[in-house]
């Protein structure tokens, strides 16, 4: 069985408010495949994401990535295997530069110094970021607070890609070098995201969430097609799927 797989099974998990943030959500995803997982605020995306390398504890079901469940025991191999990468770049970033913090995953994982420096320098110049090696990250704007964040990924050599709003607080030219370098990361990608044209840049299959539930799984192009679907679960059609209006004269 490849170990790029990643199966849930009936997860469910409430936050200590009373929050049903997810309430029995199911899905497998096989090697290869780039995954969107879209919704409303308050949907469970998130949520989700946070439960497939073990930072939450489902109250209920469970995750299982290739032949390993995620138990305690597993986690430090499950977490080689997925690189995560969350929302907000500043919760990954909190070394004095730049190169120390994409060294850190490496150095963590009891690699060599040589091989280390190797994994640093090649994933800052696959994100373009390596003129910034020796720059505090508390003085790098978003866009490259979110390059680093992802070199920092790419150095540990994961084979399944999570990642939580990547494009968010991106310019133009800074999405689209994003878009690129997620089409050639060759194995499996799961992205939680708002930019639903991102979504059709990158991804084959989208799952619907709705209220902590998988509302819908398919193909990109009939989840897009479904106007009812979108509009129960807060979703409207891609920018560039929208109807253009003639501006006021």
């Amino acid at each position: 069985m490849s170990h790029h797989l990643v199966e849930a099974r009936s997860l469910m998990y409430a936050y200590p408010d009373g929050n049903q943030a997810l309430n029995g959500v199911s899905f497998r995803i096989e090697h290869g495949e780039s995954v969107a997982i879209i919704g409303g605020n308050g949907a469970g995306k998130s949520t989700l994401l946070l439960h497939l390398n073990g930072l939450l504890k489902p109250a209920a079901g469970s995750v299982r990535v290739g032949d390993l469940p995620l138990v305690s025991e597993t986690l430090p191999q499950i977490r080689r295997t997925i690189g995560m990468l969350f929302q907000d770049p500043d919760d990954q970033l909190f070394m004095a530069n730049v190169y120390d913090d994409v060294a850190f995953g490496p150095a963590n994982m009891g690699l060599p110094p040589d091989e280390i420096d190797v994994r640093v320098r090649a994933s800052l110049d696959i994100v373009g970021a390596g003129h910034l090696a020796m720059r505090p990250p508390y003085q790098l704007s978003g866009g490259e607070k979110r390059a680093v964040a992802i070199a920092g990924v790419l150095a540990m050599s994961p084979s399944i890609l999570v990642m939580d709003e990547p494009s968010s607080g991106l310019d133009p030219a800074a999405r689209r070098r994003l878009i690129n370098l997620l089409r050639g990361f060759s194995h499996t990608k799961i992205i939680a995201t708002h930019d639903l044209d991102l979504v059709l840049d990158l991804c084959s299959r989208v799952l619907v969430m709705h209220e902590g539930r998988i509302e819908a799984d398919g193909r990109a192009e009939e989840i897009f097609a479904d106007a009812e679907l979108l509009a129960r679960c807060q979703l409207e059609l891609p920018l560039s799927r929208q109807p253009r209006t003639a501006p006021p004269l």
